[in-house]
């Protein structure tokens, strides 16, 4: 696990509502206070996408929305004249994009041993803070995975040009 500080968050949450650069990570949950605070739960409902949309939307198997889905419902509680309190979003990696991580790493862990691969963001007191994190289904001493997961964040940072610095 590694914590970021965004040092440019104009920039960031530029990048993060207005273009494609989270969309192909599932959003978890998000949570935006301003005047009043907002909860997504990022997991789909059951039975309101028929199996034929959610392959058509390349969401067969899924638990969760991508943010592409989201990001228009997130940007529109977020802009405006004031800045929110808060917010904090949850993402993920897909299915696929897990199974290619763990394979990427050349980990010993199996998809069934991963719940999830995480992004977590989280602004509050004008401080926007990145962390990272994997959750197992079981136990183990190896950080193998952990620590291919941190590195691949920051190249994917500084791939897209987001400024950040080491907590």
């Amino acid at each position: 696990m590694i914590a970021l500080k965004i040092t440019n968050i104009k920039d960031f949450m530029n990048k993060l509502l207005k273009s494609e650069t989270f969309d192909h990570f599932l959003l978890q949950e998000a949570t935006i206070t301003g005047a009043v605070s907002y909860n997504i739960d990022g997991r789909i409902t059951t039975g309101f996408y028929s199996e034929e949309e959610m392959e058509e939307m390349g969401i067969k198997g899924y638990q969760m929305l991508p943010f592409s889905y989201l990001r228009d419902n997130c940007f529109d509680l977020i802009k405006g004249k004031k800045t929110p309190g808060a917010f904090k979003f949850i993402f993920l990696l897909s299915p696929d994009n897990l199974a290619r991580t763990i394979e990427k790493a050349h980990s010993s862990y199996t998809a069934n041993d991963i719940t999830g691969a995480f992004i977590n963001l989280t602004y509050q007191n004008q401080v926007l803070l990145l962390t990272t994190g994997i959750s197992y289904s079981i136990f183990s001493l190896d950080k193998s995975l952990e620590i291919y997961w941190d590195e691949a964040i920051i190249k994917f940072l500084k791939l897209h040009q987001i400024e950040f610095e080491r907590m």
